[in-house]
C-alpha cells in the first residue's frame, strides 16, 4: 500500500467519531427542548447546563477533525 493512500484511509477513519458528535448533539438538544417543555421555570439552569455539555461534544468533534486534517496535510 502507498504511503497516500494510507494516509487517506487514516485521515477517513480519523473522522468517525464525528458521526457520534452528530447523535449526541441531537440527543442532548432533543432533551433540552423536552425538560424546557415539561418545566419552562427550569429553562434558564437547563440552558446553561446545555451550552456546557455542547461545549465538551463539540470539543470531541474538532480534536478528530484536527486529528484527520493532521494526517493529510502534515505527515
Amino acid at each position: 500500500m502507498e504511503a497516500e493512500a494510507a494516509k487517506l484511509i487514516g485521515a477517513g477513519l480519523a473522522v468517525i467519531p464525528l458521526l457520534g458528535v452528530g447523535v449526541g448533539l441531537g440527543i442532548l438538544f432533543a432533551s433540552i427542548i423536552d425538560v424546557m417543555g415539561r418545566n419552562p421555570s427550569a429553562a434558564e439552569s437547563v440552558k446553561g447546563i446545555g451550552l456546557f455539555y455542547f461545549a465538551l461534544i463539540e470539543a470531541i468533534g474538532l480534536f478528530a477533525l484536527v486529528i484527520a486534517l493532521l494526517l493529510l496535510f502534515v505527515f
